[in-house]
């Protein structure tokens, strides 16, 4: 054993970490086993979710194929949409290549389900940056504020909870879709756990039982064994090149809820009068069935790489959220650098630790759907895909980088490892 752990050590010496920041990482891990064990037990429980309801549905090697042009009776494509249903505990869900990112989904499930003079409230604070475009609180050409959808926010309160006396005022006759946002975005905010968005929609169901509630699902599946369907959602929104695709899927995005909601949101998506019934799939089902089938694995190891990431950083005076002893409810890990050059360093190692482009600097530019430079650190086979090992941060106050991913932890500690001797090399910490 001590000869394995030796030729380890100089394999990590020989991809340039240094001693010191190896020993680091050696010592924060011994004190992880048990939150992992807990994290590979959730990853087992949703692992025998899938196959259950791929069993449910008998996925064979047919529903592999594909098809082209307009997409009729394609056998898969249908098939996968049964899966999801089924391991969301939804009614349908709508699971499509044409879908083209999380924004996308979500604007997809919004736009469809909300029609002019109706409003939409966010009751836990502004939405992820490439929202703000898609509501209109940033103006821009087919925002919903445009087609005469009003949008409301009430903020959560300082420690975290919900200002349910704010909510109950902001919803008023107009309120036809609420929108919970799972994951902290850009935000160093605590990410809300199933059970405490199941609370909040139970309140706004009882105020008014007939409103649509959304939760933006993004980085969040297969992290807990139960999913915001199961506690009162109506829908459930999601990227293929986050959790539910594996690190397999290249492009793709889904909505699971109500049959009805599902179905305005086929509309949208193709056209009215053809909804889900057209739509090819091409050569892609095979990447988007094994990638949800290994979806629950690869979302564990994502997960004890962002533990990993906060228990190494958290020794030195830098704010993490989730800490290292708290509970998780999303991939994402936020770790407050306080300065521009501290997350461009970060992210220097990142980028440099990665499988593809190791060789490229990442830089902060002006990425599209965001009111500040971004950067973004991201060597993924799937370009921006962030299951994979990936770093991104707005370059403003508080300067926090957003770290998420790992298809495989050795791979991810690695990537950590990377970016701390990357700050020390600097004298940034």
């Amino acid at each position: 054993m001590s000869e394995i752990l030796n030729s380890i050590k100089s394999k990590y010496q020989a991809l340039g970490i240094r001693e010191d920041v190896y020993r680091e990482g050696e010592a924060v891990l011994s004190k992880l086993e048990a939150r992992f064990r807990e994290i590979d037990s959730v990853a087992e429980y949703n692992q025998l979710k899938v196959l259950e309801a791929f069993r449910k549905n008998q996925v064979s090697e047919a529903c592999l194929l594909g098809s082209t042009g307009y997409g009729y009776g394609d056998l898969g494509r249908d098939t996968l949409e049964a899966v999801y249903a089924d391991i969301f505990h939804t009614e349908d869900a709508l699971v499509r290549p044409q879908i083209t990112c999380g924004t996308h989904a979500l604007a997809l499930a919004l736009m469809s389900n909300l029609r002019p003079g109706d409003e939409l409230l966010s009751p836990v604070g502004k939405p992820y940056d490439t929202l703000e475009e898609v509501i209109g609180i940033r103006p821009s050409n087919g925002s919903l504020k445009e087609y005469g959808i009003s949008y409301a926010q009430v903020d959560l309160l300082s420690d975290g909870g919900f200002d349910y006396d704010g909510i109950k005022k902001a919803i008023n006759e107009k309120t036809k879709l609420v929108t919970i946002q799972r994951s902290k975005g850009y935000q160093t905010r605590p990410t809300l756990s199933v059970g405490r968005i199941g609370e909040l929609i139970a309140f706004i169901k009882n105020i008014k039982p007939d409103v649509i509630c959304m939760v933006d699902n993004c980085y969040g599946e297969f992290v807990e064994t139960m999913e915001p369907s199961d506690v009162g959602a109506d829908m459930i929104v999601g990227s293929l090149i986050k959790n539910p695709g594996g690190g397999l899927a290249p492009i793709g995005g889904y909505i699971a809820g109500t049959k009805e909601c599902v179905e305005n949101a086929a509309f949208r998506l193709t056209s009215p009068g053809l909804g889900k019934e057209v739509g090819a799939s091409l050569g892609i089902l095979q990447s988007f069935y094994q990638g949800l089938f290994l979806a629950p694995t690869v979302t564990a190891n994502a997960l004890k790489t962002a533990l990993f990431a906060a228990a190494l950083y958290e020794p030195y005076g830098f704010f993490v959220i989730p800490n290292s002893t708290e509970s998780r409810h999303d991939i994402i890990q936020a770790i407050t650098l306080g300065s521009e050059e501290r997350i461009i360093a970060f992210c220097e190692g990142i980028q440099a630790a990665s499988p593809i482009d190791s060789h490229v600097v990442p830089e902060p530019w002006e990425m599209p759907g965001y009111d500040s430079k971004v950067i973004m650190a991201a060597g993924a086979f799937v370009s921006g895909s962030s299951i994979e090992l990936s770093a991104d941060a707005p370059i403003k106050e508080p300067y926090a980088v957003y770290f998420q991913g790992g298809l495989t932890f050795a791979h991810a500690k690695f990537g950590i490892l990377n970016s701390l001797q990357r700050l020390k090399e600097k004298n940034l910490i």
